[in-house]
């Protein structure tokens, strides 16, 4: 008994494995932490509710009714990230943490995306058809960071923890603050991802520091004025 369960299971981790190796891949590659593939095939809950959504996903594309929300709301009590079965989720995705994230169902997630906790893409209003974003490839968002609307996040780009984005965002850009501002239009290329979040620039300071030194340099030309103006008038 105990030999056929444990082949039973050998049997299971290698399809596992096999079908989504990109995925586990991605765990090993984005995640300092891993230690073995039987660790990330157990305990990764992130992983787990991917594996839960292909199979609800391919259920909602046969049009079957009420089983691919069921499996889906049982992977969200099981997993803590709650997937609607019509999202469509390309290779290597990553979900760090799974706790508190929340994809709604016209969004379209492209190649090597991270997601880490109490990330939510979600919609605005309550109209019909696509309402949710689009994010590209190699799209990196931090925790806490809402993507709300039908909007595209170019490939390459890094949402901030806790942004919060309702406007499209270019190529490999950066995007920090409430409401989302593109700190950085050029960062790396479109097939590289960055986890670093503790050097993202802040806008609003960058703005600030740059009046700053406007003022600085007005206050310095107008000392300078004044020095030739009462040069001037000694002189005459």
């Amino acid at each position: 008994m105990f030999l056929t369960i444990l082949i039973a299971l050998v049997a299971i981790g290698t399809l596992t494995y096999l079908y989504f190796k990109p995925e586990i891949d991605a765990c090993f590659e984005r995640d300092p932490s891993t230690a073995n593939l039987v660790e990330i095939l157990l305990t990764y809950s992130g992983l787990h509710a991917l594996i839960a959504h292909r199979i609800s996903h391919q259920l909602y594309v046969w049009q079957i009714p009420l089983l691919p929300r069921l499996i889906s709301y049982l992977a969200k009590i099981l997993t803590g990230v709650e997937i609607h079965p019509a999202v469509k989720i390309g290779k290597g995705c990553f979900i760090d943490h799974g706790a508190g994230i929340v994809i709604g169902e016209t969004t379209v997630l492209g190649e090597n995306v991270t997601l880490y906790q109490g990330v939510t893409l979600g919609g605005t209003g309550k109209e019909k058809g696509k309402r949710h974003p689009t994010i590209g490839n190699n799209v990196v968002v931090g925790a806490g960071a809402k993507v709300l609307g039908n909007i595209q996040i170019g490939n390459g780009s890094m949402v901030g923890a806790n942004a919060v984005v309702i406007r499209d965002v270019p190529e490999n850009a950066t995007v920090v603050g409430v409401p989302g501002r593109m700190a950085k239009s050029q960062g790396l290329g479109a097939d590289e991802i960055s986890l670093n979040h503790s050097g993202l620039p802040d806008p609003l300071t960058q703005s600030l520091q740059g009046f700053q030194k406007k003022i600085s340099d007005l206050e310095a030309e107008l000392r300078k004025l004044k020095e030739q103006t009462s040069s001037s008038q000694k002189h005459s």
